[in-house]
């Protein structure tokens, strides 16, 4: 995914745009870069890799080697960002968030229509925030340029440059996908993904920018460059799982967000009567334990962790290379309570059931640790569709999906065409879609949230939401 931090001061910032930066290192796990301005220095950058040691630790000693009184930072899980460009707008640094599916047609016209050519390259691929500084170098003003890039790319692009004025310019991308919010603190302003990075430092709410919004920050104020589009479709995947708990978006606060999600969830098991017999109600750590709090107080269940991730040495379950260690990382760090789980039947919450995998290794753990049985229940509808906007998933074909893997081997193809009645636990197809995948993953029972349960629970209209992952519409 990825995610960035920006702050403009009167005084050095760099510790402000340091600890903002850390505070998005749940949404990347590749690279980590800082860029600042000195009006003695000028521009500077860093870039580290983070997969092995987090962006803390590759950035501590940066106040001995970077000052500035404007920086931005960056998380980033594909390419290594900030950039340092110069153009005929003068030199910047830019970093992006988002997804570019027509790359080969932009380079290809770049390559035609200008003759230029690109350097930053990542894997032997075009570095997707340097194809975007040719797009915007292709106007006569970052303005013109940052709309120009947005109307060019498919998918999603979200913007952050620091000019060598040290005016910071943020752009929330073209239908505000993802969030970007200004705070204002005493001596200047920041610009963030994630609202909670700066009201840990001391700033307060500014505004959240609208959709294809651009704003050009100074320590005195901000001002708007582009006026926000009228269309609005904000990830509703944010809310369930990879936003932090903390975070307000469009006003929203994820956390509680989960909470009426799970009390949804828990309502419509009490209608059906599908909850009884259960002595815990339990939440996959740690994104589906707000979820499982929220059944837990609707359903009258006790709520339980009966396994507990051990983090301290082991913080990330997806550090190694390959989904066999990733899976055995992410098992060697739940410590079951055997009190817990020994001849009882627990109900699970999870955000989300993309792959299975995982999710498998847990059940299996459970029943070796004596469970009687396991229910599962998924925060959020079948995931159908691989994300066409956001880097959020590392699936590569659809059909490592499970929903749709299950669906091709019960229809085949043509199974696609009825995805609505795959999601609805009342249709016959929905019924055979929860038993397949029971079957595959050893749950006694397993059902998911209906997409009218978790529109009700972000609370936002339906129309200013994009659920294309749940049910293909654009």
């Amino acid at each position: 995914m990825g995610g960035f931090f920006g702050a403009v001061s009167r005084e050095d910032c760099m510790l402000d745009v340091f600890f903002g930066t850390d505070y998005h290192s749940h949404l990347g796990t590749r690279r980590g870069g800082l860029a600042a301005y000195d009006k003695d220095i000028g521009l500077q950058r860093e870039i580290h890799n983070i997969e092995n040691s987090p962006f803390r630790t590759k950035f501590e000693n940066i106040f001995e080697e970077m000052r500035g009184t404007s920086a931005i930072g960056c998380i980033s899980d594909t390419d290594p960002q900030p950039l340092l460009i110069r153009s005929k707008l003068g030199t910047y640094a830019i970093c992006i968030v988002g997804r570019i599916n027509n790359k080969d047609e932009l380079m290809d016209r770049y390559f035609t229509q200008r003759g230029g050519h690109f350097d930053a390259m990542t894997g032997g691929k075009i570095n997707s925030t340097e194809l975007v500084a040719a797009l915007i170098n292709q106007r006569d003003t970052f303005a013109e340029g940052i709309r120009f890039a947005q109307k060019s790319i498919k998918g999603t692009a979200s913007i952050l440059i620091l000019k060598d004025d040290g005016h910071i310019i943020a752009a929330r991308d073209r239908v505000g996908r993802l969030p970007v919010l200004i705070g204002r603190g005493e001596d200047g302003y920041c610009v963030s993904f994630e609202s909670f990075a700066y009201k840990k430092l001391e700033y307060e709410d500014d505004r959240e920018l609208g959709p294809g919004e651009v704003v050009e920050l100074t320590p005195d104020g901000v001002n708007q460059l582009v006026p926000p589009g009228k269309e609005l479709k904000i990830c509703a995947f944010l809310w369930s799982y990879y936003g932090y708990p903390t975070s307000n978006y469009e006003g929203v606060n994820v956390e509680v967000m989960r909470y009426r999600n799970g009390r949804i969830m828990a309502r419509n098991d009490m209608e059906s009567g599908r909850a009884k017999g259960v002595d815990y109600v339990c939440g996959v750590p740690d994104s589906g334990t707000p979820h499982a709090i929220g059944y837990a107080n609707e359903s009258h269940i006790q709520f339980a962790r009966p396994f507990i991730k051990y983090t301290p040495t082991w913080p990330r379950s997806f550090m190694p290379s390959s989904q066999k260690e990733r899976n055995k990382v992410a098992k060697m760090k739940q410590i079951p309570v055997h009190e817990l789980i020994q001849d009882k039947s627990l109900l699970f919450v999870d955000d989300s059931i993309v792959r299975g995998t995982q999710l498998k290794e847990t059940v299996e753990f459970l029943y070796e640790n004596g469970a009687r049985a396991v229910h599962m229940r998924s925060a959020c509808p079948p995931i159908m569709y691989g994300c066409k906007y956001l880097n959020f998933s590392s699936s590569k074909n659809e059909m490592e999906l499970i929903a749709r893997r299950v669906i091709d081997e019960l229809e085949g193809e043509k199974g696609l065409d009825h995805a609505e009645e795959y999601s609805d636990f009342r249709t016959e197809r929905g019924k055979a879609l929860r038993k397949a995948i029971c079957d595959k993953l050893q749950f006694d029972s397993l059902d998911f949230q209906s997409l009218d349960g978790i529109i009700e629970a972000i609370g936002i209209e339906p129309c200013k939401l994009c659920t294309y992952c749940w049910n293909g519409k654009e």
